[in-house]
Formats: structure tokens, C-alpha cells, sequence
């Protein structure tokens, strides 16, 4: 396909390879719209080479994380005081697909 040629059934192509549905104004619209997307995007491609590392965001992004620490869970009695109906030490819920 070349960026100078796209045709509405590629753009249709295109569109249902990513599950996108669009309305036969939008397929017309990005018809006439890709052809400068793609050469924008060779544009970036020219300019990020080997030297330049991939990222997701424009600013490094770091997790905060706090150290794992064992503490006191719950027990069985404190964890189902607020249901509503428990057995054998488990929440009951209303049956809902038929079985047993």
C-alpha cells in the first residue's frame, strides 16, 4: 500500500484489522487523511535511529513502591462480621446458576 494511494477499502481494511467501526463519511475523511499521517510518520522514523531509546512517555516515569512488611491479617470471624449470611467460615452467596 502507498502512502500516495489509499483507497476507502484499504482504509476498510485497515479499520476492521483494529476493530474499529467507522461510518462511510469517516472511511472517506481517513482516506484522504492517511496518506499525510504515514508521511508524518516517516518522518519519525528518519529522525529516531539506534541512538535513540523507545519510551512510552515524554518524562521518565518511576514506580514508588513501598517495602513488602508481614502484617496481622483479618481473622475469619473479623473478616465476615459485616455479611450478610457466611458458612463454615465462608461467604454465602445467593445461588445463581442453578447447580448444587
Amino acid at each position: 500500500m502507498s502512502s500516495s494511494a489509499i483507497s476507502r477499502d484499504d482504509v476498510a481494511h485497515l479499520a476492521s484489522l483494529a476493530r474499529i467501526d467507522l461510518s462511510d463519511d469517516e472511511l472517506d475523511r481517513l482516506g484522504a487523511e492517511l496518506p499525510a499521517i504515514l508521511e508524518h510518520v516517516k518522518v519519525v522514523q528518519q529522525v529516531a535511529g539506534d541512538d535513540v531509546p523507545a519510551m512510552s512517555h515524554p518524562i521518565p516515569v518511576t514506580n514508588v513502591l513501598r517495602a513488602d512488611e508481614v502484617r496481622a491479617g483479618l481473622t475469619p470471624e473479623q473478616a465476615l462480621s459485616g455479611a450478610p449470611d457466611a458458612d463454615e467460615q465462608r461467604f454465602s452467596v445467593p445461588q445463581i446458576l442453578g447447580e448444587e
